[in-house]
């Protein structure tokens, strides 16, 4: 048995989830990816990811948690693609055992497979007590998906390019602002969505202040999004008309929406009233993460 006084073996990383405040497409590049420039901001809470270092090399996952269901643990899990792919990077030859507890729904726009691939990296650095500089970490991570790189940091940030492009970005009063994300339970395919934009460039993004945000930013996958399914439009029209909203829109490629409101308050009454009204859809309510 161990010592009473020994340190706990076990670590816990938070996978934020990620929140497109605005999300422009600019184009299709050569390679069949498309062109985008975003504000990423993430939310205080997302799943959670514990692990133990092994000696034995083995990666082996666990998964439990609402949405645990909607998930395999075999080798095309992310999870798992992150954690050969880190120790691949570093020579590694420690393993480890991962619990993934999902309560972000599955394929739902608001970056869960990416921010718990991200958050595995982060994990696995700390329990086998590896040096490596973030740099590395995000562009080892961009093969694991368009996100992940922005995932690492998981602070507010512009995104351009892929993904592949990213640089932290203060917007005043946003950190730490009440945000709510309602998904109305259904998953939407990213792949679907991208195929559906009409290829129209509707102009750059200012991310200059939540007002401006607001007033010229947009979700280009929007429309997209609401013709595989419908539903996204009753959510967007609900959070649009709770008191105290600065900000309503989609996330990503759908199908969850995020509000940002002006008081905590507003957020709480806000959420008592969407679920009362709408039993199946999934509320959670968080605040912008401070970096």
């Amino acid at each position: 048995m161990p010592h009473p006084d020994a340190p706990d073996p076990q670590m816990v990383e938070t996978a934020f989830a990620k929140v497109n405040v605005a999300l422009h497409v600019r184009g299709r590049r050569d390679d069949g990816y498309h062109r985008l420039e975003s504000l990423f901001a993430f939310a205080e809470h997302g799943d959670r990811l514990s692990g133990v270092a092994s000696d034995d090399g083995a990666i082996d996952l666990s998964i439990d948690g609402p949405f645990g269901d909607g998930l395999s643990a075999g080798p095309d899990n992310l999870v798992k693609r992150a954690a050969r792919g880190l120790q691949a990077y570093l020579g590694q030859q420690r393993g480890a055992a991962i619990r993934l507890t999902k309560v972000l729904p599955v394929a739902s726009g608001i970056g869960g497979g990416s921010a718990d691939a991200a958050a595995t990296l982060r994990l696995l650095v700390r329990l086998w007590d590896v040096r490596i500089e973030r740099h590395e970490l995000a562009a080892m991570a961009l093969d694991l998906g368009s996100d992940v790189p922005a995932c690492v940091a998981s602070v507010t940030q512009m995104v351009g390019g892929r993904g592949e492009v990213v640089r932290a970005h203060d917007v005043e009063g946003l950190e730490g602002m009440a945000m709510m994300l309602v998904n109305p339970g259904v998953g939407v395919s990213t792949a679907s969505v991208f195929a559906g934009w009409d290829r129209v460039d509707r102009g750059a993004l200012d991310a200059g202040s939540i007002e401006t945000l607001a007033t010229a930013g947009r979700n280009d996958l929007e429309a997209p999004a609401l013709a595989v399914a419908p539903v996204i439009a009753d959510v967007l029209d609900v959070l649009r008309a709770q008191p105290g909203v600065r900000l309503a829109r989609m996330s990503g490629s759908g199908a969850t929406c995020f509000a940002l409101f002006e008081s905590d308050g507003a957020m709480a009454d806000a959420a008592m009233a969407v679920r009362a009204a709408n039993r199946d859809w999934w509320v959670m309510e968080t605040r912008v993460r401070t970096g």
